[in-house]
C-alpha cells in the first residue's frame, strides 16, 4: 500500500491523531443528540464485575489473542475465581488514546455498546488494560468472512443494533470515527455491539465540528476523507453515519463495495471513488427497495442531505424489519461462523 501521496495526507491506515482545529461556529445540525431507541431484550456473555480496585491482572489468565493493533493486544480471558470469560484490551504505553479510551467506555452503560468493566494497571510500566465484556461470536468482519454476505433479515438487525449504539453515544456527544465491521461485534445471543474507541472523540457541544484525521480511510466520508475541500472540518454524527452506510453495503455484498472485486485498495483509488465517484449504491434487483433506500440515505455524498441516526432508526428497512425473525437470522448466521 505505500504510494506517493501528497504530504497533507496520512496514509491508508491510521493511528495519528491530527491536532484539532478550532471548531466552525455553526448551528446544530440535526444529527446532534438524536432520541434513544428502546434496547431489545440482551444477555451479555460476560458475568457483570463492578468497577473496583480490588480486581487485579493476576486475577485473569490469557488463553487466547483476539485481535492486535498500533495501540495495544486484546486477549481473551478468564477470570481465576468465578471462571467468568472477558476480553482484556491491554493498551501499550505512550498510546496517547488509552486514557480517552477509557474516559469514553466508562460514560457508557449500553447494551448496544461493549461494556468495560474495569481498568486495571498493566504488567509493564505505563501499559493500561481495559477489562471488557467477551463478544463471543466475533466481529461482523469475521462472520462475513467466514459466511459470506448477511441476508437481508440478519443485515437490517445488525444495522438496528449499530444505529441504537450509535444514538445513544451522539446523545452524550460522543462520535466514534472509526465504525466499520471490524469494531462492531457479535454475541451468540444475537446481540450487536459498538466496539474500539481509540479514536473517537467527546464533543465540547452538540453540534459541533471535527477537524481530526484519523481512522480508517477506507470507511471514512468524503467531508473526512478531503477536510481542506470541505473547510477544513466536518459534522463527526454524519460521518459516523456514511461510515455506518459503507459497513451494512459491504455485510451486503460480503466484500469491500467501493472498489472494484480484488483491487488492493490504496490512498489514490479511495481518494477516486470516495470523493470523485458517484455515490455507493447496490445494482437494481440486487436487494429490495427498503434496503436500497436505506443505503441511499446514508451514502448522500453532501453531508448536509445524509439522513440522522433518528431518521435511520425510523427507516423502514429497520423500523419495518420483523424483530424475532431478524434477530433469529443474525443468531444463526453468528452461530454458522
Amino acid at each position: 500500500m505505500a504510494l506517493a501521496r501528497e504530504k497533507r495526507l496520512p496514509p491508508l491506515h491510521l493511528s495519528l491523531n491530527v491536532p484539532s482545529r478550532p471548531a466552525v461556529p455553526e448551528p446544530a445540525f440535526r444529527h446532534a443528540n438524536p432520541p434513544l431507541a428502546a434496547p431489545p431484550p440482551s444477555a451479555s456473555a460476560s458475568t457483570p464485575l463492578a468497577r473496583s480496585s480490588q480486581f487485579r491482572l493476576a486475577d485473569f489468565e490469557r488463553f487466547a489473542v483476539l485481535g492486535r493493533g498500533n495501540g495495544g493486544t486484546v486477549y481473551k480471558v478468564r477470570h481465576r475465581e468465578t471462571s467468568a470469560l472477558y476480553a482484556l484490551k491491554v493498551l501499550h504505553h505512550g498510546d496517547a488514546s488509552a486514557a480517552a479510551e477509557a474516559d469514553i467506555l466508562g460514560r457508557t452503560a449500553s447494551p448496544f455498546v461493549v461494556r468495560c468493566h474495569a481498568v486495571l494497571p498493566a504488567a509493564a510500566p505505563g501499559d493500561v488494560a481495559l477489562l471488557l465484556e467477551l463478544a463471543d461470536g466475533g466481529s461482523l468482519d469475521a462472520v462475513m468472512s467466514r459466511r459470506g454476505a448477511f441476508p437481508e433479515p440478519a443485515l437490517a438487525e445488525a444495522a438496528a443494533q449499530a444505529l441504537s449504539g450509535l444514538a445513544y453515544l451522539h446523545a452524550r456527544r460522543v462520535v466514534h470515527l472509526d465504525v466499520k465491521p471490524a469494531n462492531l461485534l457479535a454475541t451468540a445471543a444475537g446481540d450487536v455491539k459498538v466496539a474500539d474507541f481509540g479514536i473517537a472523540r467527546v464533543l465540547p457541544r452538540a453540534g459541533d465540528h471535527c477537524a481530526a484525521y484519523a481512522g480508517t480511510a477506507a470507511y471514512m466520508s468524503p467531508e473526512r476523507f478531503d477536510p481542506e475541500a470541505h473547510g477544513g472540518s466536518y459534522d463527526p454524527c454524519a460521518a459516523d453515519v456514511w461510515s455506518l452506510g459503507v459497513t451494512v453495503l459491504e455485510l451486503a455484498v460480503g466484500r469491500y463495495p467501493l472498489l472494484p472485486a480484488g483491487q488492493q485498495p490504496n490512498w489514490a483509488a479511495l481518494m477516486c471513488a470516495i470523493c470523485f465517484g458517484e455515490a455507493p449504491a447496490l445494482p437494481d434487483g440486487a436487494a429490495s427497495p427498503e434496503l436500497r433506500s436505506f443505503l441511499a440515505a446514508c451514502l448522500h455524498k453532501d453531508y448536509r442531505k445524509r439522513a440522522s441516526v433518528a431518521e435511520l432508526l425510523a427507516h423502514p428497512f429497520v423500523a419495518g424489519r420483523d424483530v424475532a425473525r431478524s434477530r433469529r437470522a443474525l443468531r444463526e448466521l453468528v452461530a454458522e461462523a
